[in-house]
C-alpha cells in the first residue's frame, strides 16, 4: 500500500477496508525500476499493445473538430445507446433498448454503479475464484459479504452449477463472474452457462453480473452471453465496454445492460459520481460498435499465436503447471511445487515471493495469485510482442532454474 501510514488514521474506513489493486501495483514497481534504467518486461496489466482502429480515432477527431465537447446525458448519447443495442442484437443475438444501457468510464464503473445499487450491507455475494482483483474491493465497498467458491486448474477454473447452488442462502444477493475470465482466460459454453442459469433462475432475488469485457478475445467460437437466456434475463446484468476488444484502454469506455429499472437507477448513481464519460470517448466508442466484429480477429488471431507461443515456452519452466486458457490474454500456472525453494538467501514460501523473486532477479513484472484469490498461483499478460514475450520466458526460466 502507497499510503503514509502516519495519515492512515486519518483516512476513512471505506478506504483503508480496501486494498489497492495489484495489477496496478505491480505495473507501478515496473515504472519505477524503468525510471532508473532497469531492463524491465511487464507481463503484469492486461493492456493489448495494438493501436485503436483508425477509423475509430478519426471518429474522434470529427467530433472534436465539430466541437461536440459539451455534456451528454449521464448514460451516453441517445445514438450510441442505440449503436449499442443494435450491437447487442447483431453479435450476441440481445434484445435491449436504449433506455436499457448506460454507458460509463468503463467497465470497472459500471459494475461499482450495479453493485452498489443492488448491494446492501450485509448481502452476500457469490464470487468464483480466481476473480478479477475489483470485485472483491467492490463488493467490500458495499458493506457486503463475499462468498468465494475457489474452482481449479483441472477444471479450468470454471465454478459449476452444483457449486453454486451449495453456497446460495438466504442472504444471496448476487453472483459476479466473467467469460473470457481474468485471470484464467477460461471461456463458459453454452451449456455451462444454461446450467448456472437453471439455478438463479429458482432464486427470484439472486441477480447475476457476467462480465463479457473480453467478448472478443476468444479462441474456440462464437462468444456466449449469459443474457441469452430469456428465462432469466431480467436479472442479468451484462457488463461490456471497449477497452479489451478494440484496444481502447485510455478511452475509458464501459457498458452496462440492465432491465430498465436497474438502468435508471445506475444513472442516478452515476450521475452524482461522474455523469457522462467523456463525450468525444463516445463517439469513438459508437464508431467501434458500428464495426463488424470480423474488425478485431486481426487482434484476436494475433492473441492466440502468443498464447501458443507462452505455453510452449512454458513448459520448459520446471514446476509450473499450466491448462490451455481459451481467451483473453492470460495465462495462470500453478507454481506450489517452487513453495520452500531458496537462492541467496531468499525463500519462496508463496506465490507472492515468487513474483517478487521473478522482478528482481529476472526483472519480470507478473501478478502474484493472491490478487485473484489464490497464491498458490501467478498471472502473467501476453499481451505484448513476441519478441518481449520469448525474452521474458527465458528469464523467467533461469531465474526459476536457480531455485533449490
Amino acid at each position: 500500500m502507497y499510503f503514509n501510514i502516519k495519515y492512515m488514521a486519518h483516512l476513512s474506513d471505506k478506504v483503508n477496508l480496501i486494498s489497492e489493486s495489484q495489477t496496478i501495483a505491480m505495473a507501478r514497481k515496473s515504472r519505477e525500476l524503468k525510471a532508473k534504467g532497469i531492463d524491465i518486461i511487464s507481463l503484469s496489466l492486461g493492456e493489448p499493445d495494438f493501436k485503436t482502429p483508425d477509423v475509430i480515432k478519426q471518429a474522434a477527431i470529427k467530433a472534436i473538430n465539430e466541437d461536440f465537447t459539451y455534456y451528454t446525458h449521464v448514460s451516453g448519447y441517445i445514438e450510441l445507446r442505440e449503436a449499442i443495442a443494435q450491437k447487442f442484437k447483431r453479435d450476441n443475438h440481445l434484445d435491449y433498448t436504449a433506455d436499457e444501457i448506460v454507458v460509463s468510464t468503463g467497465a470497472k464503473q459500471s459494475i461499482a454503479n450495479a453493485v452498489l445499487c443492488l448491494i446492501n450491507p450485509g448481502d452476500e455475494v457469490i464470487i468464483p475464484a480466481p476473480y478479477w482483483v475489483s470485485y472483491l474491493e467492490i463488493i467490500k465497498l458495499a458493506g457486503a459479504v463475499p462468498i468465494i467458491i475457489d474452482t481449479t486448474l483441472e477444471n479450468d477454473f470454471k465454478i459449476t452449477a452444483s457449486e453454486l447452488k451449495a453456497n446460495i442462502t438466504s442472504k444471496t444477493r448476487m453472483m459476479m463472474f466473467s467469460t473470457p475470465c481474468n485471470p484464467t482466460g477460461s471461456v463458459y459454453s453454452k451449456q455451462e452457462l444454461r446450467a448456472i442459469a437453471d439455478v438463479v433462475k429458482a432464486y427470484e432475488e439472486l441477480y447475476i453480473m457476467s462480465d463479457e469485457i473480453y467478448e472478443h478475445i476468444n479462441f474456440v467460437g462464437g462468444h456466449e452471453s449469459m443474457a441469452q437466456f430469456t428465462d432469466i434475463k431480467d436479472r442479468v446484468i451484462t457488463i461490456n465496454g471497449v477497452s479489451k476488444g478494440f484496444a481502447m484502454t485510455g478511452w475509458r469506455g464501459g457498458i452496462m445492460a440492465a432491465p430498465k429499472w436497474l438502468a435508471q437507477a445506475c444513472d442516478k448513481m452515476q450521475g452524482q459520481f461522474t455523469s457522462a464519460t467523456c463525450s468525444i470517448t463516445q463517439k469513438a466508442m459508437h464508431a467501434a460498435m458500428e464495426l463488424p466484429k470480423e474488425s478485431t480477429y486481426y487482434m484476436r488471431d494475433e492473441f492466440k499465436k502468443r498464447r501458443d507461443i507462452v505455453l510452449e515456452l512454458m513448459k520448459e519452466i520446471p514446476e509450473f503447471k499450466i491448462n490451455i486458457p481459451d481467451g483473453a490474454f492470460y495465462v495462470y500456472p500453478e507454481v506450489s511445487s517452487l513453495f520452500g525453494k531458496k537462492y541467496n538467501g531468499v525463500t519462496i514460501n508463496n506465490a507472492t515471493d515468487l513474483s517478487l523473486f521473478l522482478l528482481d532477479e529476472a526483472f519480470v513484472a507478473i501478478v502474484p495469485g493472491i490478487a485473484f484469490g489464490n497464491d498458490n498461483y501467478i498471472r502473467l499478460s501476453y499481451a505484448t510482442s513476441e519478441d518481449k514475450l520469448r525474452e521474458a520466458l527465458k528469464r523467467i526460466k533461469e531465474a526459476v532454474l536457480k531455485l533449490s
